[in-house]
């Protein structure tokens, strides 16, 4: 899990240089552009953004059963009632499926339909480029030492392994 510190917590840094103040302008622009350039692929593909993150957390959830609706609020960083909204306009769209969770009928499941799988799929493989040069911005950004100390801030110091990162979650 991402962990950031409280504006004002001590998190063992020395205070920013004008140097850091240009790499996270750097970060940040290149970050938005890849998520303008996501946001544009979905919608290329006929899905909104949330609906491609939406595809992306039931394809890429663990375990043997898809995901609860619960889940993927929480993948989603939203309000159940939210994910729900958006579970229903992605099931209009023919891409997700609600099914009952055979152990507990109050809880719905939510797995890809073939067109959704199809779908994600393809938006994956094409993401997966702009994910890797996006964690190796982030590494040239970052000067060795913050690697040791970033972990003192919560987990994000692990920019050397950022491109080993496996999958990348918000995002999509």
């Amino acid at each position: 899990m991402f962990c950031m510190a409280s504006a004002g917590e001590d998190t063992s840094f020395s205070r920013p240089s004008d140097e850091d103040f240009r790499h996270s302008l750097r970060f940040r622009v290149t970050l938005r552009r890849f998520l303008r350039w996501s946001e544009e692929q979905a919608a290329g593909v006929g899905l909104t953004p949330a609906q491609h993150q939406l595809l992306v957390a039931v394809k890429g959830h663990p375990g043997p059963r898809p995901p609860a609706i619960r889940e993927i609020a929480e993948y989603l960083l939203l309000q159940s009632h939210s994910a729900v909204g958006l579970v229903d306009r992605a099931e209009a769209a023919g891409v997700v499926r609600r099914t009952a969770d055979p152990d507990d009928a109050r809880v719905a499941r939510v797995e890809l339909t073939e067109k959704g799988d199809k779908l994600v799929t393809e938006l994956t493989a094409a993401h997966l480029t702009g994910l890797y040069e996006l964690a190796a911005a982030l590494n040239e950004l970052l000067p060795p030492w913050h690697a040791g100390n970033a972990g003192n801030a919560g987990n994000a110091g692990n920019a050397g392994n950022a491109g080993n990162a496996g999958s990348a979650g918000s995002a999509g």
